[in-house]
């Protein structure tokens, strides 16, 4: 356990697979003096209060903010902007808030506005999860090797920058810094076009005439399952995600459409030689992103728990 925690009482607001995973992460490491807990449904605090996780769990989102150090919104960008109005009155001066969405343009613009000027305001983004959700579906391992991207507004105190990526590095996770628009147009490309490719392939997929649904899920090859997997995400978080950062993703996908158009293209011609150049240069992406370490033999989603050890 560390020789001190890094904030005396952190509150989450929100508590699925990625609030349940910073609890149990803190927890272990000893991160947090107290961690304090509320969710919007009554079952879910329940279920919270058996699992034993945290310190408290508490009614309201301004009960849950009192004299935390630390803040995380872990709920869907979409809510974001009505709980800081919620919770602004309630906050502790010099206390950070941050949250965990995907999307972070929509989170300065929707959040600031109603942050007082005596908090430190630190957006991130854990670049980790599963298809899973619920207070049930969070493990402390989640964050391993994976990234965390901060997205401080102009402005913002770098210590309180600082102290959130060490609150972050010590759940195992590597932190990057980077502007909120610049985050938006690189998620758009690597996370967010392929959530809407996945959920558009699996649609299509249910509504073939000629092949059946039983085909469907007995034949399953592993790229269509991969597919599934995506596509089985929440889907309340990647609706807000896509209209939160619509303008982003409308221009990767419309360079998508180029590129899909390209490839139908050499298919109908019988181009060989333009799929094998094209199959050889992403290849070659798989490659590097094994070699940086960012997946491995064991896949990110369902990755075994126990990795992460008490220090």
């Amino acid at each position: 356990m560390s020789s001190a925690p890094h904030f005396q009482r952190v509150a989450l607001i929100g508590f699925g697979l990625i609030g349940g995973s910073i609890a149990r992460a803190a927890k272990l490491q000893g991160l947090a003096g107290e961690i304090v807990t509320t969710a919007r449904s009554e079952k879910t605090r329940a279920r919270v209060m058996e699992l034993g996780i945290v310190d408290q769990v508490v009614a309201t989102n301004a009960e849950a903010v009192k004299d935390a150090d630390l803040v995380i919104l872990c709920i869907p960008v979409g809510a974001c902007g009505e709980v800081a109005q919620e919770i602004a009155a309630h906050l502790k001066p010099g206390a950070i808030i941050s949250d965990v969405g995907s999307v972070k343009g929509a989170i300065v613009r929707d959040m600031a506005p109603h942050l007082p000027k005596t908090i430190h305001f630190v957006p991130a983004h854990p670049v980790a999860g599963t298809e899973h959700s619920g207070p049930d579906s969070g493990f402390a391992e989640l964050f391993i090797n994976r990234w965390c991207i901060l997205t401080p507004p102009e402005g913002v105190d770098a210590a309180a920058t600082d102290r959130l990526r060490a609150f972050w590095a010590a759940m195992g996770a590597k932190v990057e810094v980077m502007t909120p628009d610049h985050h938006d147009l690189v998620l758009a490309i690597t996370s967010h076009l392929p959530h809407l490719i996945a959920y558009t392939i699996v649609g299509t997929a249910d509504e073939l005439a000629q092949v059946t649904e039983s085909e469907v899920i007995k034949f399953s090859a592993g790229g269509f399952r991969d597919f599934t997997r995506i596509a089985a995400s929440d889907p309340t978080m990647w609706r807000d995600v896509f209209l939160a950062n619509k303008e982003a993703v409308l221009e990767m996908l419309g360079t998508f459409t180029e590129d899909l158009a390209k490839l139908t293209r050499a298919i109908r011609r019988g181009d060989g030689e333009a799929l094998f150049d094209h199959f050889t240069r992403t290849r070659a992406i798989r490659r590097g992103i094994v070699e940086i370490g960012q997946d491995s033999a064991a896949a990110d989603f369902g990755r075994q728990h126990g990795a992460l050890k008490k220090p």
